[in-house]
């Protein structure tokens, strides 16, 4: 059993679509013309799906072409030519506008949203400008749109900066002391196997008190590294194959000279071997 309903001009399938309602006035109203006392739900709806349907073609093809004229708004040639592609009559269709039975829609009114009311207000609203009109909204409360901001004041107290550049001091030694001890050789502090208490390990100077005394410029400080390794190669080599530190060879050259004349008399070569 199928219920169906008077036709009016105001009915609606959809009371939340405002284009829907429209839509179904419409044919409301042109099924009164016709001569339709009722109509079901079910057929109302069908008859405004296929007047969307068509309306939505006849905007889509007056949008392709006006883009194909390089335009960006359509005109009345452009909506007369999807007209005409979907094989309706552009003529009759004013001479439907005009018939004398037509029954004319009543315009929807304007809904005007309603805002719930601010609980919470700061100042006093501004009114509107001499070149603003009245029937525009009110300004917001003035703290939404006020100057404020956005960064804090540098600290200027002395006490802050030395402990703020102490801190820095503090996390950065921090910093190099744990890279240094993940990159080189470190030692653990306790007897446990993760690094949280590692602590970097010094390489053994035999000779600490030579490097003090020695008078060095940065410039040779690479010539002077690429010796101490190749030292420290060849003692290795020589340890390798038997021999000592202490292994060295002196020679000395000493000339006699007589007292009167000043000549050299002889020269003795003397070679120590120290083992």
């Amino acid at each position: 059993m199928t219920s169906s309903h008077p036709v009016s001009s105001s009915d609606s399938s959809t009371n939340g679509n405002p284009r829907r309602k429209i839509l179904s006035a419409a044919v409301g109203a042109i099924l009164l013309e016709t001569g339709f006392q009722s109509v079901e739900k079910a057929a109302l709806g069908s008859l405004v799906e296929m007047l969307q349907s068509v309306i939505i073609e006849i905007g889509r093809s007056s949008r392709n072409f006006t883009e194909i004229a390089y335009r960006t708004e359509p005109v009345v040639a452009d909506i007369q030519l999807a007209i005409a592609e979907m094989g309706i009559n552009v003529d009759s269709i004013q001479s439907y506008a005009k018939r004398p039975t037509r029954i004319a829609i009543s315009t929807p009114g304007q809904q005007m949203e309603t805002k719930p009311n601010c609980i919470l207000q700061v100042g006093d609203k501004k009114p509107h400008p001499s070149h603003i009109p009245d029937y525009l909204p009110p300004f917001p409360d003035t703290h939404t749109y006020c100057f404020s901001h956005t960064y804090k004041q540098p600290v200027t107290e002395y006490e802050a900066i030395r402990e703020k550049s102490a801190q820095q001091k503090r996390d950065i030694e921090r910093a190099l002391t744990k890279f240094a001890t993940k990159t080189n050789e470190s030692l653990n502090l306790f007897m446990v196997e993760d690094k949280e208490f590692s602590l970097i390990s010094v390489k053994p100077n035999y000779h600490a008190y030579l490097d003090a005394l020695m008078p060095r410029d940065q410039v040779f400080m690479e010539d002077e590294e690429y010796e101490a390794k190749s030292r420290k190669k060849r003692k290795q080599r020589g340890e390798e194959n038997g021999e000592t530190a202490d292994n060295f060879t002196t020679i000395t050259i000493s000339p006699y000279r007589d007292s009167n004349s000043g000549t050299v008399l002889n020269s003795s070569i003397r070679t120590e071997s120290r083992f």
